[in-house]
């Protein structure tokens, strides 16, 4: 093992509590998971000399509650067809898939060390034939919201529970294939369907208010069929408690607005446009990285 694959390997694997842990222990255990993710992801960019980390780290505490609390699927069923099914449509963030899915027990932690490496499976996007715990090749924005309504649309001709969770960028939203895929979940009523909005207002080199503004996204959602519900996308509690309760409205499918911040919780990244796929320098490294093992454990 080399001593990079030997310094991720020191993470720890966690697992899904029992479904009789009480709510505040749930919380606790997917805040320690998102900071065990947070670190890993900082070593894996850093080390690397590429990804996306400011959008990983506003993503992570969507990915860690979903994995660790919300989500029907361990590496022991990742093949079951009843598995629930999670899609990363912003497939520029796949470092914190990859973290994520090692901190759970789907990829051997060390392997963490090959990212962006020759001849390596994780790729700089999501490939569904390599990673287990993958559903769905993503990289090209306003894919993963399509294919998400495809499953969930399959679940229903299947008469199953199984669920669709689908994560996409604020910035992505601006596609119009993800409207039109809105319009057919709607029109069937997939109710069994949850798009969740990484709502960071940033995208590369710009706001998404600069770009072309989404605002009044919650309205707009809610006009195309949707029961929108809005969260602090980085509180553990409000993610584990709205990701919990879909479907929100039989018949509608749910459009979560995660309000997020880009780079979050470092100082020098939160929110600054410029860490949308920067490399922290050696300096950075260690600040981020000290920053994050200060967390308080809850």
């Amino acid at each position: 093992m080399s001593a990079l694959a030997a310094e991720h390997a020191t993470m720890p694997v966690l697992g899904r509590l029992a479904p009789t842990a009480h709510r505040d222990e749930v919380v606790a255990h997917v805040a320690e998971a998102a900071r065990q993710i947070r670190i890993q992801d900082l070593k894996l960019v850093h080390h690397a000399g590429a990804g996306h980390i400011g959008g990983d780290f506003s993503a992570i505490d969507v990915l860690a509650t979903l994995y660790g609390a919300v989500l029907d699927i361990t590496p022991e069923t990742v093949e079951d067809p009843e598995r629930d099914r999670f899609i990363l449509s912003k497939g520029h963030v796949a470092g914190a898939l990859y973290t994520t899915l090692a901190t759970f027990g789907f990829l051997p932690v060390e392997e963490l060390a090959t990212f962006l490496k020759p001849l390596s499976r994780l790729n700089g996007h999501p490939n569904r034939n390599k990673v287990p715990g993958v559903e769905a090749n993503t990289g090209p924005l306003g894919h993963g919201l399509p294919i998400a309504v495809g499953h969930a649309l399959a679940a229903k001709l299947d008469v199953s529970r199984r669920r669709t969770f689908v994560l996409v960028g604020d910035g992505e939203l601006q596609e119009g294939s993800n409207w039109e895929a809105m319009m057919a979940a709607s029109q069937h009523e997939l109710d069994r369907l949850t798009v969740i909005v990484d709502r960071n207002r940033l995208q590369q080199g710009a706001t998404t208010r600069e770009t072309n503004d989404l605002d009044p996204l919650d309205q707009k959602a809610a006009a195309f069929g949707f029961a929108v519900v809005e969260v602090n996308g980085h509180d553990h509690g409000e993610l584990l408690d709205v990701l919990s309760a879909v479907p929100h409205r039989p018949g509608k499918p749910t459009f979560v607005i995660a309000h997020t911040h880009k780079g979050h919780p470092i100082s020098f990244m939160s929110n600054n446009v410029a860490w949308h796929h920067k490399v922290p320098s050696r300096d950075q490294f260690d600040l981020a990285l000290s920053e994050l093992e200060a967390l308080v454990r809850n």
